[in-house]
């Protein structure tokens, strides 16, 4: 199964319940006037895109609108799925480019950070690059053993301390063996502590710190894992890293498992982070690199997946 069939199907949930609002709704006008825009607008923020992207989105459909000369209110969905698409594109490839590069893997607990660096890495080995994880999520009680599992899952060397340990330790060794190794890229997981503790954020920076030292000049991708089943928390919690983690991307899991997909749009608009990966099931490779018109295509596609 290609990226677009699992992305229409990991999508059901809030095409169903966002996309379909929409069609119907553009049906059931003759001509397009303010109440289509109001209930569209009304529409939107109950499928999770958010107030502040929906008053966007229809501020600016409504300028296309009238650029092109639309008159019925039929055509207008593909004019909504070409500006979502827009407001998703831009920054969604990896910059990995130096040897090694550095991938920090944030979030808080529960959204699937493990889960995360597992697909992740098969991803990258699938596309011929040499991985090597760092377990510095020290704090938690079994994160270390269950990162392992993925490392295995994944065929991807992994380095660990005891529990407990330093984590800016471990980022320390896990560099040290990807230069020794000759690897690609590392990936280091993080603790997932509340985002508003100082502790988790001095932890950060202190292994911020050790990479700027010991892997100078490398590319540094810094992901926020969130999860897309807890919809407006989700925005917030990005909102909350981005302000004190200098995030470089976003990677949104359990796409498949909500209606609040229209998360993605508000994230992406209101933080202006680039959505790098989403996560459309439970298969290590159901985790894929972001396509904001596949993504447009599959919200709005009329078939089933």
């Amino acid at each position: 199964m290609g990226f677009f069939e699992k992305l229409t199907g990991g999508l059901k949930k809030t095409r169903d319940s966002m996309a379909k609002a929409v069609d119907s709704m553009f049906k059931s006008f003759t001509k397009i006037d303010k109440e289509l825009f109001e209930e569209l607008e009304e529409i939107l923020i109950m499928s999770d895109v958010g107030a502040v992207t929906a008053a966007d989105i229809c501020e600016q459909l409504k300028d296309r609108v009238k650029e092109k000369g639309i008159t019925d209110p039929a055509l207008v969905t593909a004019e909504l799925q070409g500006l979502i698409a827009d407001m998703l594109r831009g920054g969604e490839a990896l910059k990995l480019t130096t040897k090694p590069s550095v991938i920090l893997i944030i979030g808080v607990n529960g959204v699937g950070k493990t889960t995360t660096i597992g697909k992740l890495s098969a991803n990258l080995r699938a596309s011929g690059k040499t991985v090597v994880l760092g377990a510095a999520d020290t704090f938690r009680a079994a994160a270390i053993d269950q990162l392992g599992v993925w490392a295995e899952r994944a065929n991807v060397p992994m380095i660990r301390h005891s529990e407990g340990s330093d984590p800016a330790a471990v980022v320390f060794d896990t560099l040290s063996a990807a230069k020794s190794r000759g690897v690609d890229v590392v990936i280091c997981d993080t603790a997932g502590r509340l985002h508003n503790k100082k502790n988790l954020m001095d932890e950060l920076n202190k292994i911020t710190r050790v990479i700027a030292r010991e892997a100078p000049g490398c590319d540094l991708e810094v992901l926020l894992v969130l999860d897309a089943t807890t919809g407006q928390n989700a925005l917030n919690q990005a909102r909350e890293f981005k302000d004190a983690a200098g995030i470089t991307g976003i990677v949104l899991t359990k796409l498949d498992g909500t209606a609040r997909g229209g998360v993605v749009i508000g994230i992406k608009n209101e933080l202006q982070v680039p959505i790098k990966y989403v996560g459309v099931g439970e298969a290590i490779d159901d985790l894929q690199p972001f396509d904001a018109d596949a993504f447009a295509k599959a919200l709005f596609g009329k078939g089933e997946e």
